[in-house]
């Protein structure tokens, strides 16, 4: 199958639909697009991709989020998928989870709500030029 990801994942549908219109006009159909609701329902759509050969090239993940915070989900990733990007995009992270996300899970960059939409787009074609 071989479809190359970026994926985001966040509690909040605005947000969503926000990234997803974001995203869509700065990489015009060269990537596919995959949205979470949740970490959890996250995982399971890398589970699906891992056995289906789908590259998730990056996750743009929120850290405040119901039944598993962002970082925690971000390691487990990184442990799926070692050579995937992670973006941390919140409002409320504390220091430590944004460190933790860092050492434990090759945390690329963490960025603020609200978000510069430049930023994220630049943080993440800058990132996808080196792999």
């Amino acid at each position: 199958m071989n479809t190359r990801v970026i994926m985001c994942v966040d509690d909040e549908s605005l947000v969503l639909e926000n990234l997803e219109i974001e995203l869509q006009k700065a990489f015009r159909g060269i990537y596919n697009f995959e949205f979470a609701e949740s970490a959890e329902e996250a995982l399971e759509i890398i589970d699906e991709f891992i056995v289906n050969q789908v590259d998730v090239l990056v996750v743009v993940s929120d850290w405040l989020m119901p039944g598993m915070k962002g970082d925690e989900f971000l390691i487990q990733v990184h442990q799926r998928l070692p050579n995937t990007i992670k973006i941390m995009l919140t409002g409320q992270a504390d220091q430590d989870a944004i460190e933790r996300a860092h050492h434990e899970a090759n945390l690329c960059r963490c960025l603020f709500k609200p978000w510069n939409s430049k930023e994220l787009v630049e943080t993440i074609r800058s990132s996808l030029a080196i792999l």
